[in-house]
């Protein structure tokens, strides 16, 4: 069954950050260093972060709102532009201590060279006025999806996931880091292999997995834990105990914003009206379409449900 997009309506919440690729010919290498010399002969930006989260709900075709803290520069306004043009309403507070996130790509001979990243942390009162406008936001919206990238811009969601749930809406969470205390309470986690392993260790076993998925899911009074298995597929434990999906990607050319695809397409079913368990073989079957595309890249619906 399609579900109907058009009137799904989700906020998206997190780090903000420019994907900015420039691409060149090798044909030598530096007289000064081992290193190739790239000569720039195309530029490209696109959005990054928890902005592509966004750009892939819009994409999809739900109505995508996005709240995020950026500097007062040209990237937070090249990232803003590109955001207007794929229709995704923005919101974002300018911190003008702030540098909004770069990540430069250099490619060449079809493939990644080196990648530079320029950011730093927002300001504490730039936050504290961003919850403000998150506690207007969430009751225009049937999902909230917090994107964290652990650059700062999510210090208060403990708080912002304590006022979604008041409101009735489902909380979804992309994580990050050893400790998710602050998530506690929130509709589900989607953590990956790595990420995972930060919080409950490994595990010997899927039966080992499964009791510490639980636990944690339980500990952190979470309905859902959803896990990302790369080319294991995914594994859903909630109350009613556990589901496996297996990897739906039949060439994988770069991994680039997989799990952006992936939470982005749970919280726009969701905020359809699917449940989690309803939801989770088409995120399965988008992170496997996303993964055969270059970069950070979205799937529509007619790819999804062709």
């Amino acid at each position: 069954m399609k579900p109907h997009l058009l009137n799904a309506k989700v906020l998206v919440v997190g780090d903000a950050m420019l994907d900015r690729y420039w691409y060149g010919a090798v044909e030598r290498i530096s007289p000064e260093a081992p290193v190739p010399v790239v000569k720039i002969n195309k530029r490209e930006d696109r959005v990054g972060g928890a902005a592509n989260v966004a750009y892939n709900a819009a994409v999809l075709g739900a109505k995508t709102s996005f709240l995020s803290v950026v500097g007062d520069d040209d990237a937070g306004r090249e990232l803003e532009a590109l955001m207007r043009k794929t229709g995704i309403a923005t919101y974002l507070t300018r911190d003008a201590k702030l540098e909004t996130t770069v990540k430069l790509r250099v490619i060449g001979r079809a493939q990644q060279l080196i990648r530079l990243d320029f950011e730093n942390t927002p300001e504490h009162d730039v936050l504290a006025a961003q919850t403000d406008t998150f506690k207007r936001l969430v009751a225009e919206h049937d999902s909230v999806l917090f994107s964290d990238y652990a650059k700062g811009g999510l210090a208060h969601v403990a708080k912002m996931i304590e006022i979604a749930r008041a409101a009735g809406k489902p909380v979804l969470i992309d994580p990050k880091g050893s400790s998710y205390e602050r998530y506690q309470g929130a509709t589900v986690i989607t953590p990956n292999r790595h990420e995972l392993q930060q919080v409950i260790g490994s595990w010997s076993s899927e039966d080992d997995l499964r009791i510490k998925a639980q636990n944690l899911r339980t500990a952190l009074n979470l309905e859902t834990l959803l896990f990302t298995r790369s080319e294991e597929g995914m594994s859903l434990y909630d109350a009613a105990g556990d589901l496996h999906v297996k990897a739906a990607a039949h060439e994988v050319f770069d991994v680039t914003g997989a799990g952006d695809t992936v939470i982005a397409t749970l919280a726009s079913l969701v905020a359809s009206g699917m449940s989690l368990r309803e939801a989770m073989p088409h995120a399965n079957r988008a992170g496997g379409i996303v993964v055969g595309k270059f970069g950070t890249a979205a799937v529509s619906f007619e790819e999804l449900f062709q």
